[in-house]
């Protein structure tokens, strides 16, 4: 059984995806990165990509990460923010801790390709 199926195929992964933006959008230190931002739109390019990297059927037709990500300037830590409400939105929706590792690790994969600022000095 792939990733994909595990995670509940399209429509559970969409469930994952809309449960990440509430927590996401609802952190304060995250939230500037979304302004202005199409959130619908961006759900459902979140959830193609997902749905691709997972082994399933949807091919993704958006940008790759890196030019989506190009010019938000997003730090390290803002990164691991985003990776820690994946992991607890995962956690919650009951997906197994071998399969939440592997999406961490898809996505740590592409860390350099969306981290494009370095932490402000404190």
């Amino acid at each position: 059984m792939s990733l994909y199926q595990r995670l509940g195929q399209e429509a559970g992964i969409g469930t994952a995806v809309d449960d990440f933006y509430v927590r996401v959008v609802g952190d304060p230190q995250l939230a500037p990165y979304f302004d202005g931002v199409d959130l619908p739109r961006l759900r459902r390019h979140q959830t193609a990509l997902l749905v691709q990297v997972t082994g399933g059927p949807v091919e993704y037709s958006g940008r790759d990460l890196a030019e989506g990500h190009s010019g938000l300037d997003i730090t390290p830590s803002a990164f691991d923010r985003v990776v820690a409400h994946l992991v607890a939105t995962l956690t919650d929706l009951g997906v197994p801790a071998e399969d939440i590792a592997a999406v961490g690790e898809a996505l740590t994969a592409h860390r350099d390709d969306i981290v494009t600022a370095a932490e402000p000095a404190a």
